[in-house]
């Protein structure tokens, strides 16, 4: 058996113009733009939504923040006491998702064996994180779900399915399965409909997921010999399954009744090759750095020549753009090399990092004095597997999945307690 398992699936009794109303994106986005989450609570107004079960990480360092979560846990009972929800046992949810933009992106959410999950760098467990793992963002979400009853997921996970023998047959048989929900998403974010995984279909899944978890097929498609199976890799809210994990270790060693329940953790696992799912790059931008220095310093340890082979970036820098190649690399990715000097050299000379979306902005950034930008490729899809697999997780912000409003909107939720 794989770490992916049905789960006791809750979903609100709602019409499609309620849910609405009650999915909300997730918590992680929009972190500088507090006007999304007032305008969110303004269309939500006092209607049941999943905004009162959630704290949006804009939030996470407000004065009134212990307040909110002391909210939340009570807002969680209210709706369960209430019969707001439906409960679907031991299934799994079949997602489709409308982006903004016509892609359609099709992902399976159900439960996470979290014994199975270990974030460290070098870790060989089934699910992996894809990211280097910030230890001190996790207590803040510790406090969060530690007390909660319920929770929601915004966890995306990756399978490398490239014969499409998990989600897809799925697909091709959707007229055949049961709807559960079907509404449009706010602000921007969509349509999401949902469908009903259970019997046959959802012995189907864990059969595929079987056969992908082979250990000699695993070794054979990756070129490797005895490794373990990376099954599972962190596309999205590695952090939310890191609290997930923290809390039920913190339950375990107590002997709490509710360890069981909290050792598993609701996400949605999506194939990688999915048309819909697109990797960009996150650039670099450094501010209030002697910029001479660290270009000198940079060019050594990294071997720096000029050209666009082998493992390459832009430096932007005093109005001027130069392509350069790294010859030293130190991993698989140029972000990688570049990142692991950059972290070495801040942590021993004055600088301060920022990671920057689009081309455009690392240029109007960089025309501050004393500014230094990194114009980064897009990592492709096919390098993310056996790039961890072989360098284990990889630096922070090295990718993102599409923008903000095609991130995981919230709908099902489960009890863990």
């Amino acid at each position: 058996m794989t770490a992916f398992t049905t789960a006791d699936i809750l979903l609100p009794k709602l019409s499609s113009e309620e849910m609405t109303k009650w999915a909300v994106v997730a918590c992680d986005q929009y972190t500088s733009e507090p006007q999304y989450w007032e305008k969110t609570a303004d269309i939500v107004g006092s209607a049941p939504s999943a905004l009162r079960l959630i704290l949006p990480e804009v939030y996470l360092e407000a004065p009134d923040a212990k307040q909110r979560i002391s909210e939340i846990n009570k807002t969680m009972l209210d709706y369960i006491s209430s019969d707001i929800f439906e409960e679907y046992k031991s299934s799994l949810i079949l997602t489709v998702r409308t982006q903004a933009d016509g892609k359609v992106r099709t992902g399976l959410v159900g439960a996470i064996d979290l014994e199975m999950y270990d974030y460290t760098k070098g870790s060989t467990s089934q699910v992996r994180a894809t990211e280097a793992t910030v230890a001190s963002r996790i207590p803040p979400r510790v406090e969060i779900r530690r007390d909660a009853a319920l929770e929601l997921p915004h966890i995306m996970i990756l399978i490398d399915d490239i014969k499409k023998t998990v989600i897809e047959p799925l697909e091709a048989r959707i007229d055949t399965l049961k709807k559960v929900y079907d509404f449009e998403l706010m602000q921007g974010g969509g349509h999401l409909a949902g469908y009903l995984i259970d019997g046959d279909n959802a012995k189907a899944v864990f059969t595929a997921l079987d056969a992908l978890a082979d250990k000699d097929g695993f070794n054979s498609r990756y070129g490797l010999s005895g490794e373990e199976v990376l099954l599972y890799a962190m596309g999205d809210g590695n952090h939310s399954l890191a609290t997930a994990k923290a809390c039920y270790e913190e339950k375990k060693s107590s002997g709490s009744p509710d360890a069981a329940l909290a050792r598993y953790a609701l996400a949605e696992v999506v194939n990688l090759h999915s048309e819909a799912l697109e990797f960009e790059a996150i650039h670099r931008v450094i501010v209030d750095v002697d910029t001479n220095d660290l270009m000198s310093i940079m060019t050594e340890k990294l071997g720096l020549v000029k050209g666009t082979d082998g493992q390459s970036f832009t430096v932007v820098l005093g109005g001027n753009e130069e392509n350069y190649t790294i010859t030293k690399e130190s991993s698989n990715l140029t972000v990688g090399s570049l990142q692991s000097f950059l972290d070495e050299y801040l942590s021993k000379n004055k600088g301060v990092i920022d990671y920057i979306h689009g081309d455009d902005v690392v240029r109007s950034l960089c025309e501050a004095e004393n500014s230094i930008g990194f114009l980064l490729p897009s990592m492709t899809k096919a390098e993310l597997f056996p790039t961890v697999i072989k360098d284990g997780a990889l630096p922070r912000k090295t990718f993102s999945m599409g923008h903000a409003h095609d991130k995981r909107f919230y709908c099902e939720a489960r009890k863990i307690r």
